[in-house]
């Protein structure tokens, strides 16, 4: 039925309140940053290494806030997890969920105490600090209708690495060659919900965390996107225009529900 109907059916991404997400003016986070400078982020991720009791070093620091439950993909991230932490970076968890996720996330931070930090609760604080500490920001879902996470990512130059579905593909543009060449790219994006697809995609964004340039740059466009509830509210305007149009008869009067005993069914 939805695909007999696609033409009269639409999409609309969420809206970030940037009154309470943005990095230049949260008082949860250790020091502000606008994309212009930057130091700022350096701060907020040594901050949250030591928050996390991470060895303060230079290595990408990825984080993920989430439900740890298989929609979100968390079940991905336990399959190759033993491998990720081999590869020279850092992983924050922050979330709650499945019970057998939880725990293997807590025997894997007891195997990984200098690479692995999780936090088994709910905490918007941290949550802040997470999304400006980190370089990178992993979202493995297997749907996601548009998801905010990775849009809170790019406005704190927190470049996201998604899966492509959903909202997460409408709003994430890929690092392939030609979108980071011309300065459009905003993050990774990998196709299916496959845990070593998700692995090549993480490698992938090592090789470019060294890539200074290319890697700020990414930063800076993701930062300028515009995800305001400003934006999507002229959306919805748009849409209730055109829903109007659509119903207005030949004469100019707007149809009315049918009337009662019509046989015309609603």
């Amino acid at each position: 039925m939805l695909q007999t109907r696609r033409s009269d059916l639409f999409g609309i991404i969420n809206g970030v309140d940037y009154r309470q997400w943005d990095p230049a003016h949260d008082p949860s986070i250790a020091q502000g940053y606008e994309a212009r400078t930057l130091k700022g982020k350096r701060v907020c991720k040594e901050a949250l290494q030591t928050e996390c009791r991470l060895p303060v070093k230079d290595v990408p620091l990825i984080g993920m806030i989430t439900r740890l439950t298989a929609q979100k993909g968390t079940d991905l991230v336990i399959e190759v997890l033993d491998e990720l932490m081999r590869l020279n970076l850092q992983l924050v968890i922050l979330g709650t969920g499945d019970p057998d996720i939880q725990l293997k996330l807590k025997q894997a931070m007891q195997r990984h105490p200098e690479k692995l930090s999780v936090h088994l609760a709910f905490n918007e604080s941290l949550s802040h600090r997470i999304e400006a500490g980190s370089d990178l920001f992993l979202m493995p879902s297997r749907y996601e209708p548009c998801g905010l996470n990775q849009l809170y990512s790019l406005r704190y130059g927190t470049i996201p690495m998604v899966r492509k579905t959903g909202g997460l593909a409408d709003t994430v543009v890929d690092a392939i060659p030609s979108n980071v060449e011309e300065g459009k790219a905003t993050g990774f994006v990998f196709e299916r919900a496959s845990s070593h697809e998700m692995l090549t995609t993480v490698q992938l964004a090592l090789k470019l965390f060294r890539e200074k340039d290319l890697w700020y740059r990414m930063m800076r466009t993701g930062m300028a996107a515009d995800f305001s509830w400003d934006r999507s509210a002229q959306e919805y305007e748009k849409l209730y225009r055109l829903a109007i149009e659509k119903a207005r008869l030949p004469d100019g009067q707007i149809a009315g529900p049918p009337k009662p005993g019509s046989g015309v069914q609603t």
